[in-house]
Formats: structure tokens, sequence, C-alpha cells
């Protein structure tokens, strides 16, 4: 569309860049993404408390302090929250291994399997065909 034709329609111009943006955020890999990030980060907040109100207090058992965990430290670095942080990447970084590599590979293998074990059904066109190329085997 020419300049021109921008500068004396604006509001056309205005509707085009509203429907363009619309059809870019309705396309499937945007809406995926979106939800993706919102479990996601659903996810990572009960993590957090999984780690920090029960794997970590469990952890402070064995060296126990009057702050619990949080109170650990190495002169003036806080080890005690470095290590609740890496606890928590751990446990993020485990759950995504099993669900992508373990039950994602789970479903691929069995797919995977069905398609080898069960060919299609051939069509009348197609037993036609074989049968055809065999006549024409046999008269060789």
């Amino acid at each position: 569309m020419p300049v021109d034709d921008l500068l004396k329609d604006p509001t056309r111009t205005a509707f085009s860049l509203l429907d363009e943006f619309k059809s870019f955020i309705m396309k499937g890999n945007v809406v995926d993404l979106a939800v993706g990030v919102i479990i996601g980060g659903a996810f990572s907040k009960i993590v957090d408390s999984l780690v920090n109100h029960i794997i970590m207090p469990a952890i402070g058992l064995i060296m126990p302090n009057p702050e619990g965990y949080k109170g650990w430290t190495l002169g003036p670095i806080a080890i005690g929250e470095f290590l609740g942080t890496v606890v928590n990447f751990l446990v993020i970084a485990a759950a995504i291994w099993l669900f992508i590599v373990k039950f994602l590979g789970f479903l691929t293998r069995a797919r995977q399997t069905e398609a080898i074990a069960a060919p299609p059904a051939l069509t009348k066109d197609q037993e036609l065909l074989i049968e055809i190329r065999d006549l024409l085997k046999n008269n060789r």
C-alpha cells in the first residue's frame, strides 16, 4: 500500500495493524508459549515452597542454626540461601527432564511402534498395481 493511501485513511491503517496484531497473537505457537509461561510460573512457586518449607528445613536438622538454613554463612557469603536456590533448580530440572525425556520419549516410542506394527491396508488401486507388476515380472 503506498504511503499516500496510508495518510489519506488513517482509520483503515489502524484497523489493518490491529487485525495483523490479532492474527499474530492468536497463532497457536504464541498461545502455547503463554500457557507454558503461566504454568511454569505456578510450578516454580510450588517447587519454591517444597524446597523452602520441606527439603531445606529437613537438611537444616543436620546442621541446626537459630535462623534455619538461611543462617548458614561462610564469612559474608550466605551459603544457606545459595544452597536453597541450587536445590530449587535441581528439583525443577529433574521434573522437566522426567517430563520431556522420559514421558514424551515414551509417547514418541509408542507411536513409532504402532506405526511399524500396523501397516495400512492396501487400496483397490494399489492392489491392481501390484497385480500388474507381478504379471509384468512373469512375462519377462
